[in-house]
């Protein structure tokens, strides 16, 4: 019985990988269907989305019946908690990839983003598939540096936010209303589609080390902190 309960589990974290690779793969392919006006491309993002929905539902009921089967405490019960969580977390950002893939099938056949912002995009969305790539690692190998670092790596998905809204109030757009609020959509669903590619990497922190990734990152900067005054005494 305990056998078959820990490979419950194991395949709880397996489905949570395979959401990750999913959804990273829809990001990937809905900023090309975005640049390139690829209405095909768009429309399987699009439909794709169900399948990351069916997994989602999936480990839910899994948990939740192991929840109920098992009863687990300590640790066990800390993993399906936070599987429960990071599926959520899982299924908002196939949600945003969709959302990207369907402003590309609302536009075609013209592109929402100007040629002046096409570096930029493009730079956002392998931004925030790579970020999803480490998140799938982190749940794979439950790497907490690797895991710490994805925040880090969030950093420059901010900047490029920033860039884009540098652009929209430039004195100099020419692009209209429209087009403005299109980048203004685009740029919110990478900022929170790399989001929730940190939150996942968080969840991991806590699933391994019952700490919170915040608590564990002050508790390591302190220590730091007080690093050279016990070397100098």
């Amino acid at each position: 019985m305990r056998d078959a309960y820990h490979e419950e589990l194991d395949s709880i974290g397996e489905g949570l990988v395979e959401m990750a690779r999913l959804v990273g793969s829809a990001i990937g392919r809905a900023t090309t269907a975005m640049l390139d006006a690829d209405l095909k491309l768009a429309e399987s993002v699009i439909a794709a989305d169900q399948k990351v929905d069916d997994l989602q539902h999936d480990l839910e009921a899994r948990a939740i019946a192991l929840l109920a089967r098992q009863q687990p405490v300590a640790t066990d019960l800390r993993i399906v908690v936070t599987s429960l969580r990071m599926s959520a977390d899982l299924e908002r950002s196939g949600d945003l990839a969709q959302h990207v893939a369907k402003l590309a099938r609302l536009r075609f056949p013209q592109s929402a983003v100007p040629q002046d912002l096409h570096a930029t995009i493009l730079e956002m969305g392998q931004l925030a598939q790579r970020l999803m790539a480490k998140s799938a690692e982190v749940i794979i190998t439950k790497d907490i540096d690797l895991a710490l670092q994805l925040e880090q790596d969030d950093d420059e998905m901010d900047l490029l936010h920033r860039t884009l809204f540098q652009h929209l109030m430039d004195d100099r757009w020419k692009h209209g209303i429209e087009t403005a609020v299109d980048v203004t959509l685009l740029g919110r669903y990478y900022e929170r589609f790399a989001d929730h590619a940190v939150s996942v990497a968080k969840r991991v922190v806590y699933l391994v080390t019952g700490e919170h990734a915040d608590e564990l990152q002050s508790s390591a900067a302190a220590q730091q902190a007080q690093a050279p005054a016990g070397e100098s005494a």
